[in-house]
């Protein structure tokens, strides 16, 4: 009997970990959304919990980035960012894995991929929810569609310390070939608005980074790499 309990608590406790773990971007042939897709694309999750990121789907160039359901393809204010992580045609092992912890699971938590090259990932259907509501308006298939629905996305840089959840760390590890652009601004928004010098260098970075973005997906295209 007490070996049975035991088996069956690693059993739960390997559910509840596999639960926890996303993949980032698909393969062209893969089903439910091909490059563009996180899997799972929606679920629930407790305060604590920690959830796992992984850059698996090549090519790829991909982030996740904090939105809210009326503006399912912006950045939302004061929201999470992974940054883009660029994985070549070929893959790469390790993947590079991006922990994000729940602080607030009271509401919706919102994401997408801001990738724009060689479509806007987002308005692809790119999009995620955590603790989504499972009726009335605001559930994860109506965010689905409003998503689809928008022509372009936002590339607005982040926070690791976001809305309802946040991150310690950019992804990582970077093996050869990996790229990460677009890094988000360590701590909050909050933090990052104490001092107006500070807020305009952040300004400044972003929009270097968003520049750094552009000029990344050009080399890439010349090299021959998809930024899928």
């Amino acid at each position: 009997m007490m070996h049975f309990l035991t088996l069956a608590c690693l059993g739960l406790a390997t559910l509840v970990q596999a639960q926890n773990q996303v993949q980032v971007g698909g393969t062209e042939n893969e089903a439910n959304g091909g490059l563009y897709q996180f899997n799972p694309n929606t679920f629930n999750a407790t305060n604590g919990s920690v959830i796992t990121f992984e850059f698996t789907g090549n090519p790829g160039n991909h982030s996740i980035t904090q939105s809210s359901f009326s503006s399912p393809c912006q950045p939302l204010d004061g929201g999470f960012d992974s940054g883009w992580v660029l994985i070549p045609n070929n893959g790469v092992s390790p993947v590079p894995q991006w922990n994000l912890t729940i602080t607030d699971d009271s509401k919706p938590i919102w994401f997408f991929c801001k990738q724009s090259l060689p479509i806007f990932h987002c308005p692809a259907g790119m999009v995620g929810a955590i603790n989504a509501p499972t009726s009335g308006s605001n559930t994860f298939q109506n965010y689905v569609t409003n998503a689809r629905q928008q022509q372009s996305s936002g590339q607005g840089i982040g926070f690791l310390v976001g809305q309802g959840a946040s991150a310690s760390a950019v992804p990582s590890p970077l093996p050869n070939g990996v790229t990460l652009f677009g890094t988000p601004s360590s701590g909050s928004a909050t933090s990052a608005s104490t001092s107006s010098s500070s807020s305009s260098s952040s300004s400044s970075s972003a929009g270097h980074m968003v520049q750094s973005n552009s000029l990344v997906a050009l080399l890439a295209a010349l090299m021959g790499i998809a930024l899928a």
